[in-house]
């Protein structure tokens, strides 16, 4: 792996400079770790993702 592949270019209108008021609304990107797919979700829904058992 080469450092090189981590340069990008990144706008700084796309870094959020304050934290949203509902912080749930976030952006989520998850990958299909099998098929590729990536998805654009909210935070809110992160607990469909994790495999929590809770005694």
């Amino acid at each position: 792996m080469n450092i090189e592949e981590f340069d990008y270019d990144l706008p700084e209108s796309l870094i959020a400079q304050t934290p949203l008021k509902d912080r749930d609304h976030s952006r989520l990107l998850v990958m299909d770790r099998e098929t590729g797919e990536m998805k654009h979700l909210h935070f809110k829904d992160i607990i469909e993702y994790l495999d929590l058992v809770i005694h």
